[in-house]
């Protein structure tokens, strides 16, 4: 029989948190720290948690994914959630990735090398702001990420605002070249077309206008 301890928690069920080392955690270390809860990154030596994951986040990663897949050419795939390790201290997770074919290594891969990396998406969330909007685009440019994507929420209409960054080689940083409401259609890095408006409807379900026949 298990038996309460003073904060109400059973003993035997009760967490124990990692205890990081004096220099911090490393790279390696996301794939042996037992117990680490799902999609923890690491930034700067320290663990990063997700809180749970909103419908708006839920619904905007399936809309992206499915139209990168489906517009990717042949000679590059598509990941969600996976990491990317930039150095010995930061292994971010971005939303999605685009990566060569022949950055797959096989089903066990659990991360990315940065110059496997086409383009990383980071959907916005309450508790990742600061993360998705300064630090985590300053370290992918640094690391020579050539595309990146910051996906935020319309505050008005609830769908998906689509910021798009290219980076410059000379000063590692990124150039905002657009932000897409409704639709995002651009050239690069290969021809890309989502309708944002259908960020809630379920894939192959034709549009109202197609429906009409318009």
């Amino acid at each position: 029989m298990s038996t309460a301890s003073g904060n109400g928690m059973d003993d035997e069920t009760a967490y124990r948190w990692p205890i990081p080392p004096a220099e911090g955690w490393t790279a390696d270390d996301l794939d042996r720290i037992p117990g680490l809860p799902p999609h923890t990154e690491l930034l700067d030596g320290s663990l990063v948690f997700m809180s749970p994951q909103t419908r708006f986040h839920s619904r905007t990663m399936r809309l992206l994914d499915n139209a990168l897949l489906r517009q990717a050419p042949g000679h590059l795939d598509v990941d969600r959630e996976m990491t990317v390790r930039l150095d010995a201290k930061n292994r971010p997770e971005p939303d999605i990735v685009v990566v060569p074919v022949d950055a797959v290594t096989g089903p066990n891969q659990t991360w990315y090398e940065p110059e496997d990396l086409v383009l990383a998406v980071e959907v916005v969330s309450a508790d990742s702001r600061e993360r998705d909007r300064e630090v985590k685009p300053r370290k992918y440019a640094a690391a020579g990420v050539p595309h990146f994507w910051r996906v935020e929420q319309d505050e008005n209409k609830g769908l998906p605002v689509v910021y798009v960054y290219e980076l410059d080689p000379a000063t590692k940083s990124y150039g905002l070249t657009g932000i897409f409401h409704e639709r995002l259609k651009i050239s690069v890095p290969f021809d890309i077309d989502i309708d944002l408006t259908t960020v809630d409807r379920r894939p192959g379900e034709a549009s109202s206008e197609e429906q009409a026949g318009t």
